[in-house]
């Protein structure tokens, strides 16, 4: 059978025999030999999913699409369950019922009030028959039913969904990760490749600066190097009025905010000092 997602246009579900969607796959094997990877994951209880639009999109959409469902005796519980306190509109006598669960309980108006939030099952385990009769008495539907994404082909690849949540920041770190495992690994062993010949030209001239320094060789793109060696102070005095102009600026504000105090203090008609 075919059914159509929440929203009309984005994907087509096909669920059938595998066997039968195996057919039809291996069908289409020789316009589309790609196709024949998709065969080792026709297992179990699986359908198709077939669209044109973003993957992101219809795995979202996909997921979204659920339905609530009661807790059945048996099953394995994939979610914590807790019945909130509440008055449950019950008569007394299904009190003992409430006991045999441990469930602490109070006569309210007339009905059945259980006084605390109570943590019916936990996850991973089996529902039992009792429990499963109190949530379908108090009309609780815990769990819920819908498609997992198990996998996605798209133009002859296979890959898991979680490949869609990678955003083009992480690539990009990645990349510039293995940039710099690489161009490391060829300064090591000395052998250039694009990724380290940035880093060996900039090695070079410092080594050559420090040719040059040492043997007093001069050339332009050493000369403010050698004058910083040779003058240390003279470029801390060329940062010192930066510095001290800032100061002299912040100063010229505090005796202003003074000045201003005293100014209102005398409109007032009194100053500190009376």
């Amino acid at each position: 059978a075919v059914v159509s997602t929440q929203s009309t246009g984005i994907a087509e579900i096909l669920m059938g025999k595998n066997t039968m969607m195996t057919k039809a796959i291996r069908a289409h094997l020789p316009n589309n030999p790609s196709l024949e990877k998709i065969l080792p994951f026709i297992k179990g209880n699986v359908g198709l999913v077939f669209s044109k639009e973003d993957p992101v999109l219809v795995r979202d959409k996909l997921l979204e699409n659920k339905v609530a469902a009661p807790a059945r005796a048996g099953a394995i519980a994939p979610v914590d369950v807790i019945v909130e306190a509440q008055n449950t509109g019950m008569g007394p006598e299904k009190t003992n019922f409430f006991q045999a669960l441990n469930i602490s309980t109070k006569i309210a108006k007339g009905a059945i009030e259980i006084v605390s939030n109570v943590h019916l099952i936990h996850v991973g385990d089996k529902v039992g028959a009792s429990e499963a009769t109190l949530l379908q008495m108090l009309n609780v539907k815990p769990l819920s039913y819908g498609l997992i994404v198990e996998n996605i082909y798209d133009n002859g690849a296979v890959f898991s969904p979680e490949i869609l949540d990678i955003t083009d920041e992480q690539l990009l770190a990645k990349f510039q990760q293995g940039i710099s495992n690489v161009a490391a690994v060829s300064l090591n062993i000395g052998y250039c490749t694009q990724a380290s010949i940035p880093h060996s030209i900039i090695n070079g001239f410092k080594n050559v600066v420090a040719v040059a320094v040492e043997a007093e060789i001069d050339f332009p793109q050493a000369d403010g190097i050698k004058a910083y060696l040779a003058d240390p102070s003279a470029f801390a005095v060329a940062a010192a009025p930066a510095a001290g102009g800032a100061a002299q600026e912040t100063k010229e504000e505090e005796v202003k905010e003074e000045s201003e105090e005293e100014e209102s203090d005398d409109d007032m008609g009194f100053s500190l000092f009376d």
